[in-house]
């Protein structure tokens, strides 16, 4: 399955804004975010909990120049509608923001990932355009749509809603 995922703000140098509507409820979409088996499933292995001030990281592959870790830190949760954390790729490099927002929507539920302080260091625009291009063509398009339709399958057959 593949999700339509829309850029809101083309061009933007500060962020990443991406949107994409799911046909799942916001209880579902929000386990997909906060739980850490299910992150692991569409984005990294983390130590993530959804409590402000928590510091958790992300661990994925180390590449040339990255250790393979996201170090961050939850600065807002007001489940099931908003997420927020710190996320540091490098630790030379600036803290960037990612904040999730969840609406619901007939049918589903819309999704806005905004992915923002690139502007602070012009050396983080490569991974602007890196990372923009991972949130838009596999995880919001593809892992994240994949986990919940088996999320759903599995409420289901447990005879929940």
């Amino acid at each position: 399955m593949t999700t339509d995922v829309r850029s809101n703000a083309p061009g933007d140098h500060d962020a990443i804004d991406l949107e994409a509507v799911y046909p799942h409820p916001v209880e579902l979409v929000w386990r997909a975010l906060t739980e850490p088996a299910a992150l692991a499933t569409w984005l990294m292995t983390n130590d993530f909990q959804a409590k402000v001030g928590h510091r958790f990281t992300f661990r994925t592959d180390p590449a040339p120049g990255f250790d393979g870790i996201v170090r961050c830190r939850v600065l807002d949760c007001e489940p099931p509608r908003r997420l927020a954390y710190t996320w540091r790729g490098m630790p030379e490099l600036p803290e960037t923001m990612v904040s999730w927002s969840l609406e619901p929507v007939p049918g589903g539920t819309r999704l806005r990932l905004v992915h923002s302080g690139f502007a602070a260091d012009p050396a983080l625009a490569p991974l602007r355009d890196l990372l923009g291009g991972g949130w838009r063509s596999k995880l919001l398009a593809i892992t994240l749509p994949d986990l919940l339709g088996r999320l759903a399958a599995g409420s289901r057959s447990q005879g929940a809603p």
